[in-house]
C-alpha cells in the first residue's frame, strides 16, 4: 500500500467527543491532505452514451483516477490508502441542480464500491445532504445500496435557516454577516453551524461534487459543496444581488478544524456539466457533456483547474469568464466571487496557483 504522509491533528478546544478520540488514534489525511496540488483528470467518452451515464464507462474512469492520484499498484489499494475497516465515512451529495446536474447514482454507486473494496462495511457509509426534501425530490433514498445510511441536516429550508435539530450547538463558525431582519444582538445569527454528520456522526468523508455555474460564487464545486452543505445558515452569504460575501464565506467556513481534518478526497463528476443559470434548474439550458472527472485530495487546486473548464466553456458558448461576468437573465447577482478559491489557497487550504497544480489528464 501507498505510505501516507503522517499528519496528525493538533488537538484544539473546538474538538470534542468521537472527532477528538478519532484524532488522537488515527493519522487522517485532511486537508489539503497528502497529495496537495495534485489534480487528476480522467476524459471518459463512453461514461455518457445518448445523455445516461454508463456504468462501465464512470467504473473504467472511478477506477484509472483513483490509481493515478494514490500511485497505488491497484484500485482496490488507491482506496485503502484513505479508508480502513472501522472507518464511518460520510458521502457529500448533491441534489440542488436537479434534475439536470446532480450527484448520478453511477458515480455515487463506484465511490460506494470502492469503500467496500478498502474494507468499510455498508452500515458504516452515511449519505448525506443537508436538507431531507431535496433529498427525498433527488431520488438518493431509492438507488442506495441496503445497508448503507443516509442522513440530513434539516427537513426543509427554514426563514433563517437556524433549525438546530441537525446541528451541533458546539461546533460553528461566526462571521459579521446577517440575514435582513435578523437581531444583530443575537451572535445565534452570526453563526454558521456545523451538522451533526461531520462532527459527530462520521470520521471521514468523500466530498462528492459535480461541475456547476454558481450565480453567487462564480463555480459550486469542492469548496462551495462543503461550505454550503455542511453547514446551516447559508444564505446570509449571498442574502440579495448585491449583498453577496461568499469570497469570504466559503473559505471561512472550509477552514473549520473538523472539516479539515475529516474530508479526505474530492471527486467531481463533470461528465455533465452547466457553464451558466447554476446552481438552480435553471441550469439546466447551459448544460454540456464533459466527459470528464477529477480526483484530488486538494480541493483548492481541483476548483482552480474546474474553474479553468468553466470559462471556457462559457468563452466557447459565446460568454464572458465568471470574474468579469455581470447579471443576465439567468445570472441575477450583481458580480460573482470565485476569489474564495484564492482566498482559501491563502487559509493554506490547498494550492490556487495554476502554476504550481499538478494536472495529470489520462
Amino acid at each position: 500500500m501507498l505510505e501516507l504522509t503522517r499528519r496528525w491533528f493538533v488537538g484544539s478546544s473546538l474538538l470534542t467527543g468521537a472527532t477528538a478520540r478519532v484524532a488522537d488514534s488515527s493519522p487522517l489525511p485532511g486537508i489539503p491532505g497528502p497529495f496537495p496540488g495534485r489534480v487528476v483528470e480522467v476524459a471518459q467518452p463512453d461514461s455518457i452514451i445518448a445523455g445516461r451515464y454508463n456504468r462501465d464507462g464512470v467504473r473504467d474512469a472511478m477506477r484509472k483516477g483513483m490509481v493515478e492520484l494514490t500511485g497505488a499498484p491497484s484500485w482496490q489499494e488507491a482506496w485503502r490508502c484513505f479508508f480502513q475497516p472501522g472507518d464511518v465515512v460520510g458521502l457529500k451529495l448533491n441534489p440542488v441542480g436537479r434534475p439536470a446536474v446532480i450527484s448520478a447514482p453511477e458515480v455515487v454507486l463506484e465511490i460506494i464500491e470502492g469503500l467496500k473494496a478498502a474494507g468499510v462495511k455498508p452500515q458504516d457509509i452515511v449519505a448525506y445532504d443537508r436538507y431531507k426534501a431535496e433529498f427525498l425530490d433527488a431520488g438518493f433514498d431509492k438507488w442506495l445500496p441496503p445497508g448503507v445510511r443516509w442522513t440530513f441536516g434539516t427537513d426543509q429550508p427554514h426563514p433563517f435557516q437556524l433549525d438546530m435539530a441537525g446541528y451541533d450547538e458546539n461546533q460553528y463558525v461566526e462571521l459579521p454577516l446577517l440575514l435582513p431582519k435578523a437581531d444583530v444582538n443575537d451572535r445565534h445569527y452570526r453563526r454558521s453551524y456545523l451538522s451533526k454528520f461531520i462532527s459527530r456522526d462520521v470520521n471521514k468523508m468523500v466530498n462528492l461534487c459535480v461541475l456547476k455555474h454558481h450565480q453567487s460564487a462564480g463555480i459550486t464545486l469542492a469548496l462551495k459543496n462543503m461550505s454550503h452543505g455542511l453547514v446551516n445558515n447559508v444564505s446570509r452569504s449571498h442574502s440579495d444581488p448585491s449583498n453577496n460575501s461568499c469570497g469570504a464565506f466559503i473559505p471561512a467556513i472550509v477552514d473549520h478544524p473538523i472539516i479539515r481534518q475529516k474530508v479526505v478526497l474530492n471527486i467531481t463528476d463533470a461528465i455533465k456539466a452547466a457553464y451558466h443559470g447554476g446552481p438552480l434548474p435553471s441550469c439546466a439550458k447551459y448544460t454540456w457533456e464533459h466527459k470528464s472527472m477529477y480526483f484530488s485530495t486538494d480541493p483548492v487546486a481541483m476548483d482552480r483547474i474546474g474553474l479553468q473548464v468553466l470559462d471556457a466553456q462559457r468563452v466557447k458558448m459565446g460568454r464572458q469568464p465568471v470574474s468579469l461576468a455581470y447579471m443576465d437573465e439567468d445570472s441575477h447577482f450583481v458580480r460573482m466571487q470565485p476569489e474564495h478559491i484564492d482566498i482559501a489557497g491563502s487559509l493554506g487550504l490547498g494550492e490556487g496557483d495554476l502554476k504550481k497544480i499538478q494536472l495529470k489528464r489520462l
